[in-house]
């Protein structure tokens, strides 16, 4: 393979050859990525439980399941190809698993709230929540450039 578009996706043999070499590009994005995730999370966290505000428990718990993707993610690029394939996959499933684990809690939660409704302090989430919107903006634009060129980044980058 003399040269590839940058339009098309990565091959494995490609991939195999950038990261046995350390030559690969995407542990920079991923972990400018997971640390503006990070700051997502806690933002939202703090500020879904300081406003008592489920909308921002849950998307800070959704915020982790993407997270711990990224992390994955980031991790099957700086590590060993062998591992590195097995790590995307995990990367996929976790993100999976937290999503159907955020249903369950979600339901929950409304299930209380309606039982036992609290105030919400109304100025925090709508702040957060902008905040938090912008946040996921540069992870996109973090991410966009290299989607063009990998697929387990394209799949993150959609995701965002």
């Amino acid at each position: 393979m003399a040269a590839f578009p940058s339009k098309r996706l990565l091959s494995s043999q490609h991939l195999s050859s950038q990261l046995i070499s350390g030559n690969g590009p995407y542990p920079q994005p991923l972990g400018l990525a997971v640390a503006l995730n990070t700051g997502i999370f806690v933002l939202e966290l703090v500020g879904g439980l300081s406003a008592h505000s489920l909308a921002l428990i849950i998307d800070a718990v959704h915020n982790l399941s993407d997270e711990l993707a990224l992390i994955c993610l980031w991790l099957a690029y700086v590590l060993a190809v062998r591992m590195s394939r097995g790590l995307q996959r995990t990367a996929n499933v976790l993100n999976s698993l937290g999503l159907v684990a955020i249903r369950g809690v979600v339901i929950w939660q409304a299930i209380d709230r309606m039982l036992h409704p609290r105030p919400v302090v109304g100025w925090v989430p709508v702040v957060v929540g902008l905040l938090a919107a912008g946040g996921n903006f540069i992870v996109a634009r973090t991410l966009r450039g290299w989607s063009q060129t990998n697929a387990a980044i394209r799949l993150a980058y959609l995701h965002f």
